[in-house]
């Protein structure tokens, strides 16, 4: 065999494992860059920030933070926005404080009266966007003030505490140094990671978000598929506002206002690993640790609060562009 010969096939070859390695590390870059920061701050701050406590820290702060992450993945997996969700998560956070603290109510009747609520404000949303026809962006982000405003009427502007000690125990409670709520989190995120990704409902969505058309003619309720879906992700954004608030033991209806970019950058950075170009509970999960890391990193370095603002919204710009670029070259 001649040495051109022996060229050719050898870089036939490395180029055929470059080829092979592309995809695995675009599936798999979000948990390559979360381990690169988990270096960097460790070796910069290994007094507090490469700890146990940080880590169950991280761990057990997030759990509502995904579970409402979750919410927005379900709705962008349908080709909706719902920007109502953080007004909805803080809805429910304060009703459940102001009916347990306030009027005595058992606390798991609070409960089953938020997500009632919050199951109502998805119905109005599906009933303006799927059978109205209305942008689910301008929809949502008028229904998100309408609950804020009905929220402060009706149970004040003020943070609500003093909520009883058998309720926050139910997620404040550590077990192997987390928090019960962070095993909550991690059921719900199970249950929903089973249903997009295995069962039909999860590939029903994902037709109905990329080719809508061409999934009616297939015979997918699309409009059934996308209301369920923003009745979904407000009973979601219930659940969030139900562990932040046992978590923290008190409550406002402003308290999740600052949740609603974390939540997108979650979805649409979480929408380029494992899966890229579709949004998935998994990624989403990942990426939610991944700002955690990073945001807590940086506070820990001293830094100033705008530059976490700048690193948030750095990164819901790129995880935005990235998604598109992934989801363009799925089609090809």
């Amino acid at each position: 065999m001649s040495t051109g010969t022996s060229e050719t096939i050898s870089g036939a070859r490395i180029e055929r494992r470059s080829l092979q390695l592309a995809p695995l590390m675009q599936r798999y870059a979000l948990l390559i860059a979360l381990l690169a920061f988990i270096a960097v701050f460790s070796s910069m701050r290994p007094a507090t920030f490469f700890t146990l406590g940080n880590l169950t820290t991280i761990l057990s702060t997030q759990a509502a933070l995904v579970v409402l992450a979750i919410g927005v993945t379900i709705v962008l997996l349908v080709g909706e926005f719902d920007l109502s969700v953080a007004s909805v998560m803080g809805m429910s956070a304060s009703a459940v404080a102001y009916f347990t603290a306030n009027a005595n109510m058992d606390p798991f009747l609070a409960c089953l009266i938020a997500l009632a609520i919050a199951a109502l404000v998805g119905s109005v949303n599906a009933l303006f966007v799927v059978r109205l026809g209305i942008n689910s962006f301008i929809v949502t982000l008028g229904m998100g003030t309408l609950v804020t405003g009905l929220a402060v009427g009706t149970f004040g502007s003020m943070t609500i505490g003093g909520l009883p000690n058998g309720f926050t125990t139910l997620f404040q409670t550590q077990v192997w140094g987390v928090q019960l709520s962070f095993l909550y989190m991690l059921a719900i995120g199970l249950c929903f990671y089973v249903a997009l990704g295995f069962m039909p409902v999860g590939r029903s969505m994902f037709f109905t978000g990329n080719a809508r058309k061409a999934a009616m003619l297939a015979g997918i309720r699309t409009d059934r598929i996308r209301a369920l879906s923003l009745v979904i992700a407000s009973v979601l954004s219930a659940m969030a506002g139900i562990v932040l608030c046992g978590q923290t033991a008190a409550a406002s209806p402003t308290i999740a206002n600052a949740f609603l970019l974390p939540a997108y950058a979650a979805a649409f950075l979480g929408s380029t690993a494992f899966t890229p170009g579709r949004f998935n509970v998994w990624g989403t999960l990942w990426a939610v640790y991944f700002l955690a890391v990073g945001t807590t990193g940086l506070q820990f370095l001293g830094l100033e609060s705008w530059v976490v603002n700048v690193f948030e919204g750095a990164v819901l710009v790129l995880a935005v562009t990235f998604s598109a670029v992934f989801a363009r070259n799925s089609r090809y």
